[in-house]
């Protein structure tokens, strides 16, 4: 069955990167459609009514469906497109990968992520002014944090949820890409998990992340830099 897929998002929204990469991964085309999430467009409106990206529309002979934010996208493509399974070959992985799922959507983005990036990317598109130091510390301290537990899981495995490249791996790297893009991961002191970073970096499915670019948003020199 010929699937047509349009992915309104926005290119340094981690709900995003973890679509296009699973998307990538998968081998899916689709056509891409950056959107300006915050300026409230009525197009996304009506697609999704709480006015959040990423929604993925799949055009076919049999309708038209549209799915709204990640995890439901996540879910219907692996029910949907089942090789390669990024959520796990049995249900202990797929377990594991779900938790991991949650803890870098929740705990990572409300302990790291979310000063970070508001700080260093909203406020800037929303013209809020300049960032305030203390949130910044508080965000870089957290980040510290996860990436040592990232370091932890690393030391036992091969992936963060076990032998295989998950779900997971791409929430992780989807997260810690755009806090990358503004140059706050501290690789220096995580060396194996900048080598996982780099693994994940060399696939086809991130490539177009890396040629990510936001009026305004310049990227730190080493962002597109596989061998940093």
């Amino acid at each position: 069955m010929n699937v047509e897929r349009i992915l309104h998002h926005f290119p340094l929204d981690p709900a995003s990167r973890q679509v296009r990469l699973a998307l990538g991964e998968k081998r899916l085309p689709f056509t891409d459609n950056p959107v300006r999430y915050w300026e409230r467009p009525k197009e996304l409106s009506q697609l999704n009514p709480s006015g959040m990206v990423p929604v993925l529309v799949e055009k076919t002979d049999r309708g038209t469906l549209v799915l709204c934010e990640a995890r439901a996208i996540l879910d219907h493509l692996e029910e949907t497109v089942v090789e390669p399974a990024l959520l796990g070959r049995n249900a202990a992985e797929r377990a594991e990968a779900r938790r991991l799922l949650q803890w870098f959507d929740r705990k990572f983005e409300y302990e790291a992520g979310g000063f970070i990036l508001h700080e260093k990317m909203e406020k800037r598109l929303l013209g809020l002014g300049a960032p305030e130091l203390a949130n910044l510390r508080q965000g870089r301290e957290g980040l510290k944090n996860h990436l040592w537990y990232i370091d932890q899981l690393l030391a036992e495995r091969e992936w963060l949820a076990g032998k295989r490249l998950s779900l997971a791996d791409f929430a992780a790297a989807a997260h810690l890409s755009v806090i990358d893009y503004f140059g706050d991961v501290p690789w220096g002191d995580f060396a194996s998990v900048k080598t996982w970073y780099m693994k994940l970096k060399s696939r086809p499915a991130f490539r177009p992340l890396l040629m990510d670019r936001w009026p305004g948003l310049t990227p730190a020199k080493h962002y597109d830099d596989l061998d940093f």
